[in-house]
């Protein structure tokens, strides 16, 4: 059975840093083309990063370029988002996703920023 668990959403002020884990089950994930989305309130789901197979490449949308990193463990089947230096604009519902599998998403973590 898939299944991808997400931790460490939360509150933060503005310029402050969150860690996103993902946890993965059911499928190879050494194997997979992993990314991170996002919705933020009243708007459509959003690309924030992706990375390859062995997290040899990474690509970031420009709104999070430069404070925003994705990662991964292949070892622990577990992808990760880094992110720094949060505004209010990046407050939304992140899900960790396979790419090209619509069904293999997170039931997502929320990320408020705020002071």
């Amino acid at each position: 059975q898939v299944q991808l668990v997400e931790s460490g959403g939360g509150l933060v002020q503005p310029g402050g840093s969150l860690r996103l884990s993902c946890a993965t089950f059911g499928f190879t994930f050494s194997e997979a083309t992993m990314r991170w989305v996002r919705r933020a309130p009243g708007k459509g789901l959003e690309w924030v990063s992706t990375i390859n197979e062995d997290g040899s490449y990474s690509t970031s949308n420009s709104p999070v370029e430069g404070r925003f990193t994705i990662s991964r463990d292949n070892a622990k089947n577990t992808l990760y988002l880094q992110m720094n230096d949060l505004k209010p604009e990046d407050t939304a519902v992140y899900y960790c996703a396979r790419q090209g599998y619509p069904n293999y998403r997170s039931q997502g973590t929320q990320v408020t920023v705020s002071s």
